[in-house]
């Protein structure tokens, strides 16, 4: 069978740039003409997107980064782009997505047992992508550095020695002693692992980058790679989804005041909190996430609770901080509250959950501030969903959650989702809330939803602004990287590449 071009991004360690990267070069090949598909073996993240099933007329669940990625390479996401996807849902846990669907839950030992397993159900993912493509770019997760979990491994050099991919090494200046870190990756890497290594990518530089000539140098001394670029910071990555809440732990300083202060409670395990980015693209909001320890801000006009992989835990952790005392008196002095999925549970008056799905706690009070109630069932939903408002305006989203929410607060919902009605709005019409993922994504809606505070609304388009961050990076990449000698590589493979040994400094 003909082997198809296919390189892998792994980096010195976590949130080195690699999403960005891969997503940027998704969209250079693709403006080339080729057929792109992006693929991730492994990824760990509550920000999850609804993908395809191949052969099945059904929906699965993938990480947003994989579904950002697809868009680079303006094709439909399927669920074999990220066949295996852990949803951490405890400190030492996590929900296992398989090809798009749960097949459970696994502590982090019992997981390094488990996923073996995968490899051969990895490796078929891979292969269906590959039948329909002229290029697959991989990502990596963590780093192959981690020598402790390499046996077994699935998600960095296990996949790319059994695929035969051809990996770059991605390391990130910006957070210092990037010389180190990919000159000790290869010292530490076993022979097998590091003959896989073609060269490195220096990602995210500030400055003059001549200023490195001796640092690449350098790099290459010590381990016989070669350089295929020096990336600077590229800005256009802001506009982006981000990929998982690794993020939001390195928030900014609030900036100028803006016309409308939205607050978002930072829950332990928040999930798809890009449902925010279309607000936090409008140049007259700001979107101010309140850390654990933190009080709401009394100055912010609207209160969003966002989705959550562990509604009762996170609810737990609400009241702990006080929140829910905040948002009481948030509310009494005539302040708005969306709350979306998780968040929307957690405005209920009770939230049960009879069979433990999510843990040992069976029921907890919600905030109380929607007359409504969730029940949790172990059937999870996971749909794109053909939405619409109340009065039939086109509406875009997804759904993926657990639960059924009832009560008489239902009786006024938020939309209508596949003919059904969803949400529930309370009696003075200022507590709302959706399991709509996507919803602030829609371009009218948002902009109606902001004149209710007085704003008119950017009229740019937030998909628009993707696209066209997108083709910023891209655009990049083809002026920094060697992208002709980064295709001929994919394209000849591994062999012929001799295992590289430290030459003498």
């Amino acid at each position: 069978m003909k082997r198809t071009p296919a390189i892998m991004l792994q980096g010195t360690g976590s949130d080195v740039g690699k999403t960005v990267l891969v997503a940027g070069l998704c969209r250079l090949f693709a403006r080339r003409g080729l057929a792109v598909r992006p693929f991730k073996p492994q990824n760990m993240s509550n920000n999850a997107a609804v993908a395809a099933i191949p052969g099945a007329n059904e929906f699965g669940e993938i990480g947003r980064a994989q579904w950002l990625q697809a868009l680079a390479c303006g094709t439909k996401p399927t669920v074999d782009m990220n066949p295996v996807l852990l949803k951490p849902q405890s400190e030492t846990g996590s929900q296992v997505v398989v090809r798009g669907k749960v097949v459970g839950e696994a502590k982090g030992r019992d997981y390094q047992r488990l996923k073996a397993g995968l490899l051969e159900t990895v490796l078929e993912s891979y292969a269906r992508l590959s039948a329909e493509a002229d290029l697959v770019i991989v990502e990596g997760a963590g780093s192959p550095a981690e020598i402790n979990l390499r046996a077994g491994d699935i998600a960095n050099m296990g996949f790319a020695t059994a695929a035969g991919v051809p990996v770059i090494l991605v390391g990130d200046i910006d957070r210092g002693g990037v010389i180190a870190s990919l000159v000790g990756t290869h010292a530490i890497l076993p022979e097998e692992d590091r003959a896989m290594i073609v060269g490195f990518l220096i990602n995210k530089f500030r400055g003059d980058v001549s200023l490195f000539d001796d640092g690449l140098s350098a790099i290459t001394r010590f381990t016989g790679w070669q350089s295929f670029g020096v990336v600077p910071h590229l800005a256009a990555a802001s506009r982006l989804p981000a990929e998982d809440s690794v993020a939001l732990e390195r928030l900014s300083a609030p900036g100028a005041q803006k016309a409308l202060k939205i607050a978002v409670p930072l829950l332990g395990r928040i999930a798809n909190f890009d449902d925010l980015d279309p607000l936090k693209a409008e140049p007259d909001v700001e979107v101010a996430f309140v850390r654990p320890g933190e009080r709401l801000p009394t100055d912010a006009a609207l209160v969003l609770i966002p989705g959550s992989k562990s509604t009762i835990g996170d609810l737990a952790a609400f009241r702990a901080n006080h929140w829910d005392r905040d948002l009481r008196v948030h509310h009494a002095r005539g302040g708005h509250i969306v709350g979306l999925c998780g968040g929307y549970q957690m405005l209920g008056r009770t939230v049960r959950d009879p069979d433990g799905i999510e843990g040992p706690v069976r029921e907890a009070q919600g905030l109380g501030l929607l007359d409504v109630e969730t029940v949790m069932e172990p059937q999870k939903t996971v749909r794109e969903a053909k939405a619409t408002t109340p009065d039939g305006a086109p509406l875009e989203g997804y759904e993926i959650h657990l639960g059924r929410t009832f009560g008489p607060d239902c009786a006024r919902p938020v939309c209508v989702l596949d003919g059904q009605p969803d949400g529930a709005i309370s009696a003075d019409g200022r507590v709302s809330g959706t399991y709509l993922h996507g919803l602030f994504g829609a371009d009218s809606w948002r902009r109606d939803f902001l004149a209710r505070f007085g704003l008119s609304g950017s009229t740019a388009g937030y998909r628009a602004g993707v696209e066209a961050a997108l083709d910023d990076i891209a655009a990049e990449l083809e002026r920094v990287v060697d992208v002709d000698r980064l295709l001929a590589v994919a394209r000849e493979g591994v062999s012929g590449i001799s295992p590289s040994s430290p030459p003498t400094p």
